[in-house]
């Protein structure tokens, strides 16, 4: 018997997809239909899924619901996590959040901003860098905008330190890490230096906005 996915939103229910034999088919287009609606109901009445960002999102979705052929298609590996880019203002942070309420709550990434992460590691340390090597998924959002900080005097590169964490995760017990970024390839480098954006190309599958996308914000 066939049923169908449903989530609610502010007391509407919206149909996503059907569930045929514990497995989830989700409906592309109604599946935009509830990402606007959320959207909306997050970032304000003004936000809207633009037609261009619609391959972005096609490939967001299929990596989120793990569709392994159309994912093959798009040489998009499911062991890795995404690395969202592009300018600043083209929607990054909203798409990561947004995608991830298409799933089942128990199934969800947490974002977390790489900014607030620097200033968790000036009230405790390196303890920040053990809070986020947990067997759990993350998303760290805006890499690259956050300082160098010091702890005690001693300097840290706080989510350069957390990417080699999550990496020897992923290789031991293959938790993925997703993470948006302005940055282009040579810019992180520079950044988190050559160690960091090494093992970041064994983390993530890249998935990049036009560098002329628009800024949304204005």
């Amino acid at each position: 018997m066939e049923n169908l996915y449903k989530i609610t939103e502010q007391g509407h229910q919206y149909i996503l997809g059907e569930i045929i034999k514990d497995f989830i088919h989700y409906d592309f287009e109604k599946t935009l239909t509830y990402l606007e609606v959320k959207g909306k109901f997050c970032y304000g009445q003004n936000f809207k899924i633009l037609e261009a960002d619609k391959p972005i999102i096609y490939k967001l979705l299929i990596y989120i619901i793990k569709d392994e052929e159309n994912c093959k298609n798009y040489h998009i590996n499911l062991n890795k996590g995404i690395l969202l880019t592009g300018p600043i203002g083209c929607g990054k942070t909203s798409l990561m959040n947004l995608v991830r309420y298409i799933l089942p709550e128990k199934n969800r990434y947490e974002v977390q901003s790489a900014r607030n992460i620097s200033f968790e590691y000036l009230k405790q340390g390196h303890q920040v860098i053990t809070n986020y090597s947990k067997a759990k998924i993350f998303c760290f959002d805006d890499l690259g905008i956050e300082q160098s900080l010091k702890y005690y005097g001693n300097e840290c590169n706080v989510l350069g330190e957390i990417l080699l964490s999550r990496y020897d995760l992923f290789v031991s017990h293959k938790i993925v890490t997703h993470a948006t970024t302005n940055l282009n390839a040579i810019e992180l480098e520079k950044w988190y230096g050559n160690r960091v954006r090494s093992r970041m190309r064994q983390l993530f599958n890249l998935i990049a906005f036009d560098r002329k996308s628009q800024d949304k914000r204005n």
